[in-house]
């Protein structure tokens, strides 16, 4: 991997949500990949010094799309994506308020076959700090984070009445390539 600064986005990769359910009525409801659509950021990479290192990133929160549920009683239809993705704009993330969710990195380590990258993300009009794990090989980056909703203030979605609800934990991955 060469020095330098990187540009990213939906053409260099993917950034997904992923889900699980718990309750009661867990059974009904779905596990979800949610792909973030609209993103853009910035890598600049120092190989020889992650410390010199750092990452950008600025999602449209409106932007989020179903793309799989598995498990549940029955399969997932396109009107509930529909609903889901609704809500998820309206009630979660609450986007009229919030449009954009960022992250900024405040500290890199490691080395590029595994390092984490500790920074600042803001999500529902909150900032609080994150830590990501991830790995290069070639010109490719992955790696996930983990988010816990209610640190930020978001409540967890719930449905049949308290049933079903979506774990508070959700994992964001991310595979993406370094092309200057």
């Amino acid at each position: 991997m060469d020095p330098g600064t990187y540009a990213l986005g939906p053409d260099s990769g993917s950034l997904v949500v992923h889900t699980t359910r718990t309750g009661l009525g867990a059974k009904a409801g779905h596990d979800l990949t949610i792909e973030v659509t609209r993103w853009r950021g910035e890598a600049v990479v120092d190989p020889a010094g992650p410390a010199g290192s750092s990452v950008t990133l600025e999602l449209d929160a409106s932007s989020l799309e179903v793309r799989e549920g598995t498990g549940g009683i029955k399969p997932l239809t396109d009107g509930d994506r529909r609903e889901i993705q609704k809500i998820t704009r309206e009630k979660v993330l609450q986007t009229g308020r919030h449009p954009t969710i960022t992250f900024r990195s405040t500290r890199i380590s490691g080395d590029p076959e595994s390092f984490q990258v500790e920074g600042d993300l803001t999500l529902a009009g909150v900032t609080r700090p994150v830590t990501v794990s991830g790995a290069l090989a070639g010109d490719r980056v992955r790696g996930t984070a983990t988010v816990t909703q209610s640190l930020w203030g978001i409540r967890p979605y719930s449905g049949l009445f308290g049933a079903l609800k979506l774990s508070d934990d959700v994992e964001v991955r991310f595979d993406l390539g370094l092309t200057p």
